[in-house]
């Protein structure tokens, strides 16, 4: 029996009901995904909290990212057939380049309904074949947290080998963006805030660590990291807390790409650190289908990576689960098995 967690009535973990749905036909172009896997993404617990979104109509299916086998197609689909193992694109109407104002309306777990179900209906051109190399659950965690540090370091800032690289805490996006960079040869640096932590990152490969937790300016840490040069590429998570110190990190024609809000929306900034150095300061909302392809590629082609995953369970502990990432408490990515 098909069935999802719906928030109904109101916004809230407490709103979260897990039931029955009726699935109607397969629409004209359409695939219909048996989802196996599903991770967690901070996008979702603002979503489920209505703090991404207060005007989001209810009921709706939260869940941003999900792996799955093709269990039905609709009328047109020529690319796949039953049984094939794939993962759906965040954005199920941004194919590939530049996103428009409308593609940004058709990403997964709001506006439309989500992942955090037995089963998934997108486009046929929103799907890319899973690889052999990964598991349901690990392909499950690529396709928001993956792709935005995919966009971030390579289809934006085409990061080269030698370059340095910056990122924040040890979430997905970061733990994503640490074995990114150390694919294209890049020296990584990142922050965190426990000896657990940091002897995980400096055995997953990372080049240096600062301290939150020993407040650590780790701005200027990343530039006595670079001999004064400065960061080739910083990706800023935390947002009006983070912003500065990013600044203080990034050499002049560098690049911050700005990425959460997990410290907040609203920032006050020098912006001469910005003009004055010819600083490219970007927004990155996840990426493209093309986007979830070319780092499925990479996966593929490094086939002794896999993506960092703190934990699965059953979708049954959503709301339990949620409460984690609300303390921050993960280690890369928290995912969900959904059985088939």
């Amino acid at each position: 029996m098909a069935s999802a967690w719906f928030v109904e009535g109101a916004f809230g973990l407490e709103n979260l009901v897990w039931r029955p749905r009726v699935l109607a036909p397969v629409a004209p172009g359409f695939v219909r995904v048996a989802v196996r896997a599903v991770s967690l993404n901070y996008r979702d617990l603002l979503m489920v909290l209505g703090q991404y979104d207060a005007r989001q109509p209810l009921p709706l299916i939260p869940g941003s990212d999900a792996s799955g086998e093709v269990e039905a197609v609709g009328e047109g689909v020529t690319r796949w057939r039953v049984g094939d193992a794939v993962i759906p694109s965040f954005a199920t109407a941004w194919p590939s380049g530049r996103p428009e104002r409308w593609m940004q309306r058709s990403t997964l777990g709001g506006p439309l309904d989500g992942t955090f179900a037995t089963h998934v209906d997108v486009p046929e051109g929103a799907l890319v074949r899973k690889p052999a190399c990964l598991s349901f659950e690990e392909a499950a965690t690529l396709p928001c947290a993956g792709v935005t540090a995919w966009r971030a370091l390579v289809v934006e800032g085409g990061v080269r080998a030698g370059e340095t690289v910056v990122t924040q805490g040890t979430g997905g996006v970061s733990m994503f963006a640490l074995q990114i960079g150390k694919m294209h040869g890049a020296h990584v640096g990142l922050t965190t805030s426990s000896d657990a932590k940091e002897a995980r990152v400096r055995g997953l490969g990372a080049d240096a660590v600062w301290r939150r937790d020993q407040g650590v300016a780790w701005g200027k840490e990343a530039l006595v990291w670079t001999g004064g040069r400065g960061v080739d590429h910083v990706l800023d998570l935390g947002g009006a807390s983070t912003l500065r110190e990013s600044l203080q990190a990034v050499r002049p024609a560098g690049r911050v790409s700005l990425i959460g809000i997990l410290g907040g929306v609203e920032a006050s900034v020098p912006l001469t650190r910005i003009f004055m150095n010819g600083v490219t300061v970007q927004g990155i909302l996840v990426g493209s289908t093309a986007d979830l392809a070319g780092l499925v590629d990479a996966y593929a082609a490094h086939p002794d990576v896999r993506p960092v995953v703190d934990r699965v369970a059953d979708i049954a502990a959503l709301p339990d689960v949620l409460g984690v990432m609300a303390r921050g408490d993960h280690f890369g990515k928290i995912v969900l098995k959904v059985s088939g």
